[in-house]
């Protein structure tokens, strides 16, 4: 990525799934959260330069029962994402993105409410979690779905969070609390989150196995966090959200069936996690669990998947293909990918046993035998023609050598079969940018925005097409909203006055870099009284 390091420690709204079963700190990033960080800015950037002035957020829980408007739950889910990206490592590998959102958006169009704005999005983390945001953000981790053993449940785990956003778990909850000020809860869903994980005895383990000696015990958590939470006098919102979770499940599973998923995925993934966690921490208290995965839970939404007529659910290819290639990702030593995939690679069905060679391709690129790995791709996309999956691997490993007319070759040609396809138009956008080819680069990248698709690589990409284009003004501005996205408003600030720096006599740009710097200083300045 493009810049140095995450910098602000900020965690907002978020439930945590009861789908989530493995009570593991993240490997990657740890939350390091001073309380003080903890307030959300009552300021949030504007869609257009419109409205310069704040959104006045009401007060969570307002007895009135005055709750967010649409724009302003829109404007806090914005806030929750751009926070979560400088906590965390969200997946901005193009095939993963565009795998992700097109499962929840298939299954968000069969909810109650399909008109829900959503947004979906991959956490780079080995453990087992999932989780729903304010504004429709749900992101699941990449270790649930390495570990999900079907199509139906990875959709079983969506299904869940959408049902909490579309039954409005959230605010519900706040208004149930009553009047509170966000630093409370705040501090409460601080305590949930970090209490719980770190309260149940393990670290960081991808999947405990039932034998709790291949799992390590981590260092003894404060309880001072969760008890300050537990005398805020929000009780009652935690045991509110055992009632959400019951019917979370049982409006997620309405989900599965009317998407064609399975409904018996969602008890078959229940009762796998619970015998990973069945050692894990007899003693810690329910309420503050995350993922109270009970015998009673599971009983239930079995008894519910019956009542549904059974069939055989296949997986989509691309799915295979996405755990694949997370594989490889999520593995430090491209060897043990190597190794895992050899063993496999000759066992199953057909396309099982491709999609291990798929695997075998990444894993033979990783570990740098680059030949062995693309004569692999090359013969897969020969035999697979519409799938993009091999193509674009394959003209990215060219891209990686530098064989550039080969890798735009490949390239032209997956445009033609797949112009629909993100994934192929940002890998596109990659390589026109590695060849100086600015200009068609700008237009894709553009048709991209048109639709709505900004994020931190995107608003990078048009930093980068700009500064091949000569125009630093406006590269200067893509990479203020580029940090901006990523959770950096003070690099952000850096960045937009540079631009304000090289924009010149550029009328239009100079206005949306001064509309631009008043919010991000807004922003800070609230930033700094928390």
């Amino acid at each position: 990525m493009f810049k140095p390091g995450k910098s602000i420690a900020l965690l907002l709204i978020v439930t945590q799934s009861a789908l989530a079963a493995t009570p593991a700190l993240p490997q990657q990033k740890h939350l390091n959260i001073d309380l003080r960080d903890l307030m959300i800015p009552s300021t949030f950037i504007g869609e257009s330069g419109e409205n310069k002035h704040a959104i006045d957020l009401p007060e969570i829980g307002d007895s009135t029962g005055t709750l967010f408007s649409p724009l302003q739950e829109k404007a806090l889910g914005e806030a929750f994402f751009r926070s979560l990206h400088s906590q965390a490592e969200i997946s901005e590998d193009p095939e993963v993105e565009e795998y992700i959102q097109s499962l929840g958006q298939k299954l968000a169009s069969h909810s109650d409410t399909p008109t829900q704005p959503f947004h979906f999005f991959v956490v780079d983390d080995p453990s087992i979690n999932a989780f729903a945001g304010p504004g429709g953000y749900i992101g699941v981790n990449s270790g649930l779905i390495q570990i999900s053993e079907a199509e139906s449940e990875l959709a079983s785990v969506l299904g869940h969070e959408i049902a909490h956003v579309t039954q409005r778990h959230l605010y519900q909850s706040y208004q149930a609390a009553g009047r509170i000020q966000l630093i409370s809860l705040a501090a409460m869903l601080a305590a949930m989150v970090i209490g719980s994980r770190a309260s149940s005895g393990y670290q960081n383990q991808p999947y405990c196995g039932l034998n709790n000696d291949t799992c390590q015990r981590s260092p003894p958590v404060s309880q001072g966090l969760a008890t300050a939470a537990m005398g805020l006098g929000i009780q009652s919102m935690i045991n509110f959200t055992r009632t959400h979770e019951a019917e979370a499940d049982n409006v997620g599973m309405q989900i599965l069936s009317h998407s064609d998923f399975d409904p018996r995925s969602m008890p078959t993934f229940f009762e796998r996690m619970q015998q990973s966690t069945r050692f894990a921490g007899r003693g810690t208290p329910e309420f503050l669990l995350t993922h109270p995965v009970t015998v009673s839970r599971i009983s239930d939404t079995r008894s519910r998947a019956e009542k549904f007529p059974y069939r055989q659910y296949p997986d989509s290819f691309a799915y295979q293909l996405i755990r694949a290639k997370l594989k490889v990702q999520s593995e430090r030593n491209p060897h043990t990918a190597l190794e895992y995939f050899k063993t496999v690679v000759t066992q199953g069905t057909q396309q099982q046993r491709d999609v291990s060679r798929y695997g075998l391709g990444l894993a033979l690129i990783a570990d740098n035998k680059v030949e062995e790995g693309k004569s692999i791709l090359q013969q897969l996309a020969q035999e697979y023609p519409d799938q993009s999956h091999f193509i674009n691997a394959q003209a990215k490993a060219e891209m990686d050598q530098r064989n550039y007319p080969k890798a735009m070759q490949l390239y032209a040609t997956a445009r033609e079969r797949f112009p629909e396809s993100r994934s192929v138009r940002l890998n596109y956008v990659k390589a026109l940018l590695a060849t100086h080819k600015p200009e068609p680069a700008r237009r894709l990248l553009e048709e991209l925005t048109s639709i709505g698709t900004t994020s931190p690589d995107i608003f990078e990409l048009l930093a980068q097409t700009y500064s091949q284009l000569g125009k630093e003004g406006e590269s200067h501005r893509y990479l203020a909203e580029a940090y901006y996205a990523d959770g950096q408003t003070r690099t952000a600030l850096l960045q937009m006055k540079l631009a304000r720096k090289f924009a010149g006599d550029n009328f239009y740009l100079n206005a949306v870099i001064d509309e631009r710097l008043h919010k991000f200083k807004e922003e800070e300045e609230e930033r700094r009284k928390k």
